[in-house]
């Protein structure tokens, strides 16, 4: 029988997962949801396994990396932000030199997988890296970080329309800009949990400079993202089961207002993590229209 490993020897194991927030997967569900409706838009259907094998992993090791590049960009910052304050790197759990050996072991099979992929797609995969390393700087000189991280959180689109052989059309610019004003929503309600704390740092965000209306600009955001899904239905002709799923995800953002009411840090968080859901149910519409 094998003996289990003592705690200090787990230690590591913990930080890195930690690091990579492999155990706090809501940043992966939301990265990949917008990934899979491209690819099955695109592909009218099941895209094949390369291309979903590709973009499901990608968006695993893709979103990991995003969290290592944050945490190092936030290294000082972190420590006195109550949510962020336990982090590897705010704790020293994790020393740097292992927190960018985490992150070249990330980015290598990254690059193996989109390599694999048509030449357009390996451009477009450069500008991805450059966009995520980007975003954690922007909060120290924009009011407007979730802008850049809808962009991020948004390229996908993109390279999924380009590696499953589809032109980046109307429909790709319908997608894409659907779910850039998600993710500013989104953002916004992750943005309100450290709202007081951003505010001592002299850090910026939408929570800070949308204040008072923070929810109702957040509600008009996801009234503008199911509008543009709804007209991107219209124009393929999509059925019922897309329309149910439209109906959907707007019932979910109404709860989530009703969490944002309640006005704690813990329903902010709630509400944000509540979206996996309406990515979720919007693609089982998608893909219910293509049976």
């Amino acid at each position: 029988m094998l003996n289990p490993l003592p705690a200090d020897r787990l230690m590591p194991i913990k930080a890195a997962v930690s690091l990579t927030r492999l155990n706090r997967p809501i940043g992966i569900f939301l990265l990949l949801w917008p990934t899979l409706w491209a690819l099955w838009i695109c592909s009218a259907g099941w895209p094949g396994f390369h291309l979903f094998f590709v973009f499901t992993i990608g968006t695993i090791l893709a979103r990991s990396a995003g969290c290592v590049i944050n945490d190092l960009a936030d290294k000082n910052f972190d420590p006195h932000v109550k949510r962020t304050r336990l982090r590897p790197l705010a704790t020293n759990a994790i020393s740097v030199n292992n927190a960018f050996f985490i992150l070249v072991c990330l980015l290598v099979p990254c690059l193996f997988l989109v390599l694999t992929l048509n030449t357009s797609t390996v451009i477009l995969s450069f500008g991805a890296l450059a966009i995520m390393s980007a975003y954690p700087f922007m909060k120290r000189y924009t009011h407007f970080p979730q802008a850049i991280l809808g962009i991020a959180f948004s390229w996908g689109i993109p390279m999924a329309f380009s590696a499953g052989g589809g032109s980046l059309d109307a429909t790709m610019w319908l997608l894409l800009v659907a779910n850039w004003a998600w993710v500013i929503a989104y953002d916004t309600q992750y943005a309100m949990v450290d709202k007081d704390d951003d505010i001592k740092l002299g850090l910026k965000s939408t929570a800070i400079i949308f204040g008072k209306f923070s929810r109702l600009i957040i509600g008009v955001l996801q009234f503008f993202c199911l509008g543009i899904l709804t007209i991107l239905g219209t124009s393929h002709d999509f059925g019922m089961v897309y329309q149910i799923a439209i109906l959907g995800a707007g019932l979910f953002f109404l709860y989530q207002h009703f969490l944002l009411s309640k006005a704690t840090r813990e329903n902010y968080f709630a509400a944000f993590l509540n979206n996996h859901w309406v990515g979720f149910f919007l693609f089982l519409g998608i893909c219910g229209n293509f049976l």
